[in-house]
């Protein structure tokens, strides 16, 4: 199982671990992941953060994603992570108080390949631009979005990671909404878009339905030009022998755009793992330059 995986992690970093590039208007191949690494929980014994630290950091520099929107770091974790990965800039907010406090759910970009050009956030509730718990949510939730631009010019790219809430059906339901109307209002034309995140809905939630109405994104697994590699599920429980029948942690893009291939990827250390939920993968090109949102 080791070998395979090995394999395929090899044959994806093929693909595109080499900078975004841009010809024609066209950008070139980039990979996307969105992982969920577990809040530092001492509670979690074998499996707590400083047993898995160097395991998730490791994972992310082998596969070696252009962007990555991480979830469930607490403000330590997030250090420790943008001191392992140096390749790597971070930016993102604690959702407690907009500082340091609570969750963050940062972007990191490569900072070799790309450039930012501007970056913010907003709460998941009705006052987004205040700390807040939105709806039926149990807690607070928060998005994080970053305007980037190839290292040398090219098509630039919105992405956006978020967490939506584990309890709250219709605050998901509403989170959806906003992030996707957001992504509506802000996105410039022609620019490639990616929305990744722990969205705690599975396809056949009315979340998941929002985030895809209208036809602006789609589900990068299912627009895969190979099939998507892995299993359906996101979601362990720290259990390599967990199997889930639906996705919880998605990547959307923009319309149009390529995508490439698409993995959840299972990688364990002796049936450890470094986190519960696992981390999806996504290689994606630009596709036809797409008009200018209303």
């Amino acid at each position: 199982m080791k070998l395979v995986v090995a394999l395929l992690a090899f044959f994806l970093m093929g693909a595109c671990a080499s900078a975004p590039s841009a010809s024609n208007g066209q950008a070139g191949a980039m990979r996307v992941m969105t992982f969920n690494v577990r809040y530092d929980n001492p509670q979690d014994g074998a499996d707590a953060w400083p047993n898995r630290r160097g395991h998730v950091a490791s994972l992310i520099a082998f596969h070696d994603p252009d962007v990555i929107g991480l979830q469930e770091v607490l403000l330590h974790q997030r250090d420790q992570l943008a001191a392992d990965l140096g390749q790597y800039a971070f930016v993102g907010v604690g959702r407690d108080d907009g500082k340091d406090g609570g969750e963050f759910a940062p972007l990191g970009y490569r900072r070799d390949r790309l450039e930012m050009i501007e970056h913010g956030h907003f709460w998941l509730s009705p006052t987004p631009d205040a700390p807040s718990v939105g709806w039926d949510a149990a807690l607070p939730r928060i998005t994080t979005w970053a305007r980037l631009e190839p290292v040398g010019g090219g098509r630039e790219i919105l992405a956006v990671n978020t967490h939506f809430d584990h309890r709250g059906m219709e605050a998901r339901r509403m989170s959806a909404i906003q992030v996707r109307d957001w992504v509506k209002e802000n996105r410039k034309a022609c620019e490639m878009v990616v929305v990744v995140g722990d969205f705690n809905a599975p396809p056949s939630e009315a979340a998941y339905r929002e985030i895809i109405a209208g036809g602006m994104l789609t589900d990068a697994r299912l627009a895969s030009e190979t099939p998507p590699f892995g299993p359906a599920g996101t979601f362990s429980g720290f259990d390599v022998r967990e199997t889930r029948d639906a996705p919880i942690d998605h990547v959307f893009v923009n319309a149009g755009a390529r995508v490439i291939r698409h993995g959840v990827i299972t990688q364990h250390d002796a049936g450890r793992l470094p986190s519960d939920h696992y981390p999806v993968l996504a290689d994606i090109a630009g596709g036809a330059c797409p008009a200018a949102t209303d």
